[in-house]
């Protein structure tokens, strides 16, 4: 194809009439200072382009909602008819009232709101572009017109800005005047880390329930402001694919509504009478299920709406243009011109359902309050599990607009299954318990966070399959079949931040939340010295367990006689509880000047980046040190690792990635004999399986994939015979020594969020910490020869070595920085390790 302007193919007049003489609206060209459509647009003149169509159109308000990392603005157009701008907060707080909160009375009218959602992925660079030519038809068009006076359509053009510039300027800056379409060119070879991602390098499309990342905190706090019947999710892919629309893939999850499951076949149904009529490829319901909750499709399906992905191939690899495997050229504005067809077909798709979404969507919400979906009807989370978890629980309960109260007097025992041991037995409600009800309008997301075992109608699934909260927490919790409600908030009681007192022998602080973590870090980072206990110590009105926190008089006020004030400040920062002790004498285990309290050091970390990490690895871990913990890290070049001096630092993290040659490996060993720490995490393990003076072994695994020669089985059916050697991402439970300080303030049972097919023997002169019994509890989908691996392994394991040594971690408990208990994990073996 030659190079063209999309609205030159007359693509536009398939959707829409003549476009209205709005001349004070400038097109993308004639705004754009290079050729839109033929170069890619940064975010500040997309910005800019979205300012001056809204100060010039009586159809489009444009707000900011937020900022990125790098302090890149999000932005958001809202674009209807001018009669509907002006009573724009009416027709919100009315969508508040069909989704079952807000006050005041619903409105007789049918008027949804579609959401459109670009560039999630920022390399996806073509969605972000087709942002561009969406908002001027809908702002110029006269049968765009039309269909605004009875829908509001919000565009956010670019949902990660850092990651479209990162790609934007990289590909500007390796691009001449002539663009040369050849796959292999300088062009199509983006360098690590991508687009891909965001500042943190996580994607932000796995992110929507966890809202780990500022983006999507501040993207879903607007979107509850709004709660739109229909959300579309740009995308790109691999540049050979045809177009992918709704309908989506199985498995659906078993609490999509027969309603949203049409309604995407109606969709796509439209947008294949426009892509037939140009003859432009595209396919349905072959991948992209809808299962996961934290997609930009699902997400917003089981908050009521009709979620839907659209792919178009492209990606990072296509440039400006690229040659095919067919032999034609992928271009730019094929690129928009295809999303462009989808955007305004879904438009016009949701203005002529008008009344039939909006009676599902306020039906949904109905059901979900008085009749809510699942086997169970309340989530009860124990008061005594430790309050920072159960604080860090309901802030993501609160982002999640699902309620909560707390349990008024002690209740009956009832039947309910207790995540813990995977068993229903009958269980009391105490006084004080937290209490989630299933009968509210977030009941459907609420079920899919907190359902034990989710329904997998197809085991050909595209991300991880288990994910329950209480999992995730680390909590004791219980599922009950029947309604328990109450109204009476939950609140939480102020942590112990005493005053200054005179003569104080020590500072107590529990080890038990990532509040914890974070006091330590900054702690030590303050040049306070801290001990922690390795045996409880039980004094007059204080128990410190295993891991418990020690500053004291004696470690401290010599060096800093500002010591406790340091204590107390930093306390009330982190809202964290501390214990003052007035002695040191222990009535039951070591007193507290033993020296079986031992010194913490503090952690000087090197974390290598480049290619050979994992990008959302790397920024995983990135991410726990800068924004969990706020803790200094010296991250460095893996190619610089060779040669590079190790002594002053005194721990290596290694996210998941290929480490094979980057360190002198005489000189590592050296180094961790002497006294380093090395954290190696899941594909990492590779580089030191089988290596002479480690003890990791091979990975038992390594045969599973040997299976029979394909012509021995039929070609049809071959996806489905490989899945018996995957694990997506299912739940593992594993035992725990609770001794070891590599489980401190967990407990003798952890729940491993497993991501891959890699375990191991039992390892010899090792401290195998989390290993699997005979029969482990599995929870999620995972391959029958997988499964038949997982028994009696180990998961995680310290290997001492001189005064060093050596954490091994099969799974990486760093995984997307929502699990919260692999946070709490990888904090032990940051800071409770000897070294």
């Amino acid at each position: 194809m030659l190079l063209r302007f999309f609205w030159l193919l007359g693509v536009c007049m398939l959707l829409s009439a003549v476009t209205s003489a709005q001349s004070k609206i400038p097109s993308p060209v004639d705004f754009m200072p290079h050729p839109y459509g033929a170069a890619f647009t940064p975010h500040h003149l997309l910005v800019g382009y979205f300012k001056e169509v809204a100060k010039q159109s009586d159809r489009v308000v444009l707000k900011e909602y937020g900022q990125t990392n790098e302090y890149r603005p999000l932005i958001y157009a809202v674009v209807s008819s001018p009669e509907n701008l002006a009573r724009l907060e009416d027709i919100r707080l009315n969508q508040l009232r069909k989704a079952g909160r807000g006050q005041g009375k619903l409105l007789n009218e049918s008027l949804p709101v579609i959401w459109l959602s670009y560039g999630v992925h920022g390399n996806e660079a073509g969605a972000s572009e087709s942002s561009i030519a969406t908002l001027y038809e809908l702002a110029t068009s006269d049968q765009m017109l039309d269909f605004l006076k009875n829908t509001v359509v919000i565009i956010d053009p670019c949902l990660n800005p850092d990651g479209f510039d990162r790609y934007n300027y990289w590909n500007r800056s390796v691009g001449g005047q002539l663009v040369d379409p050849a796959p292999s060119t300088r062009e199509h070879q983006e360098p690590w880390p991508g687009g891909r991602v965001n500042h943190y390098l996580f994607d932000l499309n796995r992110d929507w329930a966890w809202q780990t990342q500022l983006e999507s905190r501040q993207r879903l706090e607007l979107y509850y402001q709004w709660m739109p019947q229909v959300h579309v999710d740009y995308h790109e892919m691999g540049y050979n694919s045809p177009y992918y629309f709704a309908p989506a893939a199985q498995p659906y999850h078993q609490y999509i509504t027969p309603w949203q499951a049409d309604f995407q076949t109606l969709v796509g149904q439209n947008h294949a009478r426009y892509f037939d009529k140009e003859g432009w490829l595209y396919y349905t319901g072959e991948v992209f299920d809808l299962l996961y909750p934290s997609y930009g499709d699902t997400y917003p399906t089981f908050n009521g709406a009709i979620g839907m992905t659209y792919e178009q191939g492209g990606h990072s690899r296509a440039g400006r243009a690229i040659l095919m495997e067919n032999g034609d050229t992928l271009t730019l504005s094929d690129r928009i011109a295809h999303h462009l067809a989808t955007g305004l077909s879904s438009v016009e798709m949701t203005s002529k359902n008008a009344k039939e979404l909006d009676e599902n969507f306020i039906d949904y919400f109905k059901k979900a309050s008085e009749k809510p979906v699942g086997k169970y009807k309340s989530f009860l989370i124990r008061s005594t599990n430790p309050s920072a978890r159960i604080k860090a629980l309901c802030e993501l309960l609160d982002r999640n607009q699902i309620t909560y109260g707390r349990i008024r007097e002690n209740g009956k025992a009832m039947r309910a299954f207790d995540y813990r041991s995977g068993t229903t037995r009958p269980v009391k409600q105490n006084k004080g318990d937290l209490i989630i009800s299933a009968y509210q309008a977030q009941s459907v997301l609420l079920q899919v966070l907190f359902e034990p075992t989710p329904y997998l109608a197809d085991s050909l699934t595209y991300d991880i399959t288990a994910w329950a909260l209480p999992y995730a927490y680390g909590l004791e919790a219980y599922a009950f079949e029947d309604k328990i409600s109450s109204k009476e908030p939950f609140t939480f009681n102020d942590p112990n931040l005493p005053a200054k007192a005179s003569k104080v022998y020590a500072y107590m602080i529990p080890w038990e939340s990532l509040h914890s973590a974070r006091f330590l870090a900054q702690a030590l980072d303050r040049g306070l010295k801290v001990r922690r206990v390795t045996e409880t110590c039980r004094s007059k009105g204080m128990t410190a367990e295993p891991g418990a926190l020690l500053i004291t008089r004696g470690d401290n006020e010599g060096q800093n006689p500002q010591w406790e004030e340091v204590v107390l400040q930093l306390a009330k920062e982190i809202d964290q509880e501390v214990f003052p002790l007035q002695t040191g004498f222990s009535l039951d285990g070591p007193d507290l000047g033993s020296s079986k309290l031992k010194l913490v050091e503090r952690p000087k970390v090197l974390l290598p980046s480049g290619n050979s990490n994992n990008a959302n690895a790397f920024g995983e871990a990135w991410y726990y040190f800068d924004e969990v913990l706020h803790y200094p890290v010296s991250i460095i070049d893996v190619g610089k690792l060779r040669k590079l001096d190790l002594e002053p630092y005194n721990l290596i993290v290694l996210p998941e990635g290929n480490y094979s040659g980057k360190f002198n490996m005489d000189r590592l060993s050296d180094w961790i004999a002497k006294g380093g720490r090395l954290i190696v995490m899941g594909r990492a393990l590779s580089w030191l399986e089988g290596r002479s003076g480690f003890a990791l072994t091979k990975n038992v695994n390594q045969e599973i994939s040997k299976s029979s020669p394909v012509h021995l089985h039929p070609y049809e059916g071959r996806e489905r015979r490989n899945i018996s050697n995957t694990m997506p991402g299912a739940i593992l439970r594993l035992e725990m020594d609770d001794s070891h300080p590599l489980a401190y303030g967990l407990s003798d049972t952890y729940f491993s969020l497993k991501t891959n097919t890699r375990v191991y023997k039992r390892l010899s002169n090792c401290w195998n910490v989390g290993y699997s019994s005979s029969n482990p509890k599995i929870i999620g989908f995972t391959g029958a020869k997988v499964r038949k691996t997982l028994s009696n392994k180990t998961y995680f394991a310290v290997e001492k070595k001189g005064k060093g040594n050596i954490v091994y971690m099969a799974d990486n408990p760093l995984f997307r920085c929502f699990w919260y208990n692999g946070m709490m994990l990888f904090s032990n073996a940051v800071f409770m390790q000897d070294p």
